[in-house]
């Protein structure tokens, strides 16, 4: 029987989507398919909810199959819906180990009917229920009182309430409010979420939808930031700029385009704070020459125009509805962070800790990937810091807390670039290699590590201040744990300063990488699919020995395969041979571990064909670390794997190196980059 929980709320606004994203984070790292499931929806409307929460669940099933009936159906014949809903929910469940089950949305005033509703679904399904409660002006014993009265229908309802979560509690009735319910049911069910800035913050998308309004200019995507305040420019323009505030939002007529032009420069300096945008009410048309001036701003702070009055337009934005959408990435890490921070559901769940079935999907890997990263506070050095993708991913790391960052350049191009594409970076380092103070004992220590290669101190001065080698000097001197870099340049790049700055490991010959390939429940380990194109049995057997490493360092036994076209004695030639001498080497070198060589990828993978193959092997039908004889092999197997199977292909991870340096493909997404430095992070506390 899969884990299930029902978080519900019996009011409107009460956060529950902050508190399942943060439920939803905890659920998945406890292993297994997680899935998210909606009992009551509105009719021919996506959800909300579920388009949110989907993503980051493991679940195998899509949308449709994630709800259980429409809001129509409960209100033409409630029983009836009822057992529909139940039914939809085990057959939803089956395909998982555990669902988190969101209720009902509360749109008006709060309704007892629509609560008893969930609290009979919670019943009739058999999942403990976990009650949202908002406590936005209300004192301790108000909440307590609303607390009480949930408690109490739920239980008339015979639903099993698992505990109760105050939430958007004010700063001075956090600790009054958490004793006030744990009197009244216990500490083990009463958890206190502090109110949050983010979170109680309108998107500029929420604003413009509040408004009725159009994106007149900037980026679409930069709708999702949150607005921190609101600024209405009825003063003129110097009045305006000395109010300005980070994350504001302006709000001034269309006609008043000197404040316009003038928000939108003091956007850009990095002598006044950033906005995440500009709402023109009126209705009136930008003047053709004013439009022109702007377009060629390049302007990508978005700017909504409607047709409402300044009044209007101001009382409608103040009153907007703050939502988490898909994009709204600070809001998501923000409501993940405030549950870790403040519940425990392994403590409330504890099957759920042992449920594991050994199943590891991507999102869960990730998951574990970003806590291994806290874990290690490591600083990473980014060399390409006026780069986007890096940019947006320093934004997303800082925001998690995943690691500390330096990023190379200029830092006021760094800060209006970050700034003008509506990323918050503040916590970033930047460093410039042309003007640093260290250039020049970097460029005294490459000339004395290259002297036998005739490198002498004023070439040394002009290598170092190249990103890439001021940032593995930075590694090499402990200014840095890490290094990620390759974006925008070859992998030669970022590997040559580090072969010859950081150098190999004690023991080991040769640079090598891996591949952690996520599919759909298991990770496995790829190696080397990017540096090395032929290399020789001793190389083999030493890139073996480094993958089943790093393999184990980020919680993947190793049962390492040495693949070959041909399974055991059964094949003969120089490709098996080198195969099988590697093979011996690594049970020389590496006795602890399990080793199979030479075989064929599917009967290192599949049971079946191991059964008839080599039956009494430990590793084969169950290898998680595969070794391919020759770069040609590895990067052309995963990538069609990657593509075939849509798989998740986390690196390539340098391994081999004293301190861990790593290299992202010019294709790299946002996401990649994410990981790359969550893994350096993680690489890093191993060479403290």
């Amino acid at each position: 029987m899969p884990t299930s929980l029902y978080l519900a709320s019996a009011e409107s606004r009460s956060g529950k989507s902050a508190v399942a994203l943060g439920l939803l984070a905890q659920l998945t790292r406890l292993g297994g398919r997680v899935g998210v499931f909606r009992p009551i929806v509105q009719d021919d409307v996506p959800d909300h909810v579920l388009q949110l929460l989907l993503p980051r669940a493991s679940s195998p099933l899509g949308e449709a199959e994630a709800v259980g009936v429409t809001y129509d159906r409960i209100h033409a014949n409630a029983e009836g819906a009822i057992s529909e809903v139940v039914d939809r929910f085990h057959q939803y469940a089956d395909a998982h180990d555990a669902v988190l089950v969101v209720g009902s949305d509360f749109t008006d005033i709060p309704g007892p009917t629509e609560f008893s509703v969930n609290a009979s679904i919670a019943a009739n399904i058999g999942s403990p229920m976990m009650l949202v409660v908002p406590a936005i002006d209300r004192s301790a014993e108000d909440v307590v009182t609303a607390a009480s009265l949930n408690v109490h229908e739920a239980r008339i309802r015979h639903a099993d309430v698992l505990g109760v979560i105050a939430n958007r509690v004010a700063p001075d009735q956090v600790e009054p409010t958490r004793a006030a319910l744990a009197q009244h049911l216990g500490e083990h069910s009463a958890y206190v979420l502090p109110a949050n800035a983010i979170l109680a913050a309108p998107t500029v998308r929420d604003l413009m939808t509040a408004v009725d309004g159009e994106l007149l200019l900037g980026d679409e995507a930069l709708l999702d930031q949150e607005s921190m305040s609101l600024i209405v420019a009825g003063m003129t323009m110097p009045n305006v700029l000395d109010r300005l505030k980070e994350g504001a939002v302006v709000i001034c007529p269309a006609d008043r385009e000197e404040v316009l032009l003038a928000s939108l420069q003091a956007h850009r300096a990095s002598t006044f704070p950033g906005l995440s945008g500009i709402v023109l009410n009126g209705g009136f048309p930008l003047n053709p020459h004013v439009r022109r001036l702007v377009e060629g701003l390049e302007v990508q702070l978005p700017v909504v125009t409607t047709s409402y009055g300044t009044f209007t337009t101001a009382t409608k934005c103040y009153g907007a509805r703050p939502r988490i959408a898909s994009g709204s990435h600070r809001k998501i890490e923000e409501a993940v962070a405030l549950v870790n921070a403040n519940l425990d559901l392994a403590a409330l769940l504890p099957q759920g800790v042992t449920r594991a079935s050994g199943i590891v999907t991507p999102r869960m890997f990730e998951h574990r990937l970003t806590e291994w990263a806290r874990e290690a506070a490591a600083t990473v050095v980014l060399p390409e810091g006026l780069e986007e993708r890096i940019l947006r991913a320093a934004d997303q790391l800082l925001t998690r807390g995943v690691a500390n960052l330096i990023l190379l350049g200029p830092e006021d191009e760094i800060r209006a670039r970050a700034t003008s594409l509506g990323l918050r970076i503040e916590a970033a380092t930047c460093v410039d290699p042309a003007t640093d103070p260290r250039r020049q004992a970097y460029a005294e220590q490459y000339a004395e590590l290259r002297a036998h290669k005739g490198v002498t101190l004023d070439r040394a001065i002009d290598t170092v201040v190249d990103p890439s080698y001021f940032g593995t000097f930075m590694v090499l001197n402990g200014d840095a744990d890490g290094m990620v870099s390759g974006s925008i340049t070859t992998t030669a790049h970022t590997i040559r300063p580090a072969l010859e700055v950081i150098r190999t490991d004690e023991g080991v010959s040769v640079v090598s990488s891996v591949f952690f390939m996520c599919l759909a429940d298991q990770v496995l380990v790829y190696g080397d699919c990017a540096i090395n194109p032929d290399p020789t049995a001793e190389q083999l057997a030493d890139i073996a020995i480094s993958s089943a490493r790093t393999a184990a360092q980020f919680g993947v036994e190793p049962r390492v395969a040495m693949l070959s076209y041909s399974t055991g004695g059964s094949g003969t030639g120089a490709d098996v041979d080198k195969v099988r001498t590697a093979t011996e080497l690594v049970r020389q070198l590496a006795p602890e571990l399990q080793v199979e060589g030479p075989i064929q990828y599917d009967a290192a993978v599949d049971a079946a064909v191991a059964a008839t193959k080599l039956k009494d092997s430990t590793v084969a039908g169950r290898a998680t670390v595969l070794i391919f004889p020759d770069l040609n092999t590895g990067n052309n197997t995963y990538k069609a794997v990657q593509r075939s199977a849509q798989a998740i292909a986390v690196g390539p991870v340098l391994q081999g190196l004293r301190k861990p340096v790593n290299d992202l493909s010019r294709g790299a997404t946002v996401r990649d980059i994410v990981n790359t430095v969550a893994i350096t992070a993680v690489q890093a506390k191993e060479t403290k």
